[in-house]
């Protein structure tokens, strides 16, 4: 009996080492983002929403604050185009940014893969052939995103609030000799659609490997770097349209700061 149980006791400390043993670019197996939820927003009442303010924002992944939306293993851009590809989310055509046009699955196959003409040289036939491929977008080409949101303030906590609306990765638009033209956003993604996505992609920490900070939590949290290009008008104009240079960057700021002035202003201390 007791040479049975030593038996026993050696097979089930070989098995767990064994199992212990596979082989994992890590030490343990990561879940925990995998099924986590996300927060779903607190209802609202029309009626108790006195002041609101409508705002248009871009992300530039060049800054320092933003570097990891340009993370080489996990970049932002890819798990958009993935979820797209797979069917999880909805696109939205660039005619307007109120999402009122969904893209279908030929369109998004069209703006996701370019279109390229290259020459072949045949060495056997001495012939030239144009042959047109077709390249998929690298995230590297994704420098910048815009994001629409919605500034309010709610009567019913008595709290200035912000929501994401929408996200829209922006690619540079070039000439047939590759010279910069302008930059152009590639569809618009409904935020709160794609959230669930987000809250189960790890962002990348440069303090702890180890933390669990999702996307959703960094858009939530406003954890970027960004400036206000546009805010709600009676002619729908850019900043750009009507400032330049300096003058652009302090207005910028200057709407930044009377949403903070509208929130202190309301309080006596």
């Amino acid at each position: 009996m007791y040479k049975l149980k030593l038996s026993c006791y050696f097979f089930f400390l070989i098995f767990a080492v064994t199992v212990d043993a596979q082989v994992r670019d890590d030490i343990v197996d990561r879940n925990l983002l995998q099924d986590r939820q996300i927060l779903e927003y607190q209802p609202l009442r029309e009626a108790d929403i006195f002041w609101e303010k409508r705002i248009w924002r871009v992300i530039d992944f060049r800054e320092k604050m933003n570097q990891p939306f340009a993370y080489p293993e996990a970049p932002f851009f890819e798990i958009i185009k993935d979820a797209a590809l797979q069917g999880d989310i909805t696109l939205y055509s660039t005619e307007d940014d109120k999402f009122s046009f969904p893209l279908n699955e030929a369109d998004i196959e069209e703006i996701l893969f370019k279109s390229d003409t290259i020459s072949v040289f045949h060495p056997e036939t001495y012939k030239e052939k144009i042959t047109v491929v077709r390249n998929e977008i690298a995230w590297e080409d994704v420098k910048r995103i815009r994001i629409k949101e919605q500034w309010f303030f709610d009567e019913n906590t008595s709290t200035l609030q912000v929501r994401i609306l929408g996200i829209a990765p922006m690619i540079d638009d070039t000439d047939d000799n590759g010279n910069f033209r302008f930059e152009r956003p590639l569809f618009w993604v409904y935020y709160p659609e794609i959230r669930p996505v987000l809250a189960r992609k790890k962002v990348f920490n440069s303090l702890n490997d180890a933390a669990l900070t999702s996307w959703d939590d960094l858009f939530e949290r406003r954890f970027f770097a960004s400036y206000i290009f546009k805010q709600s008008n009676v002619k729908d104009e850019r900043l750009q349209s009507v400032y330049s240079g300096v003058d652009l960057l302090l207005e910028a700021d200057k709407i930044k700061q009377e949403i903070f002035n509208f929130e202190h202003d309301l309080w006596s201390y």
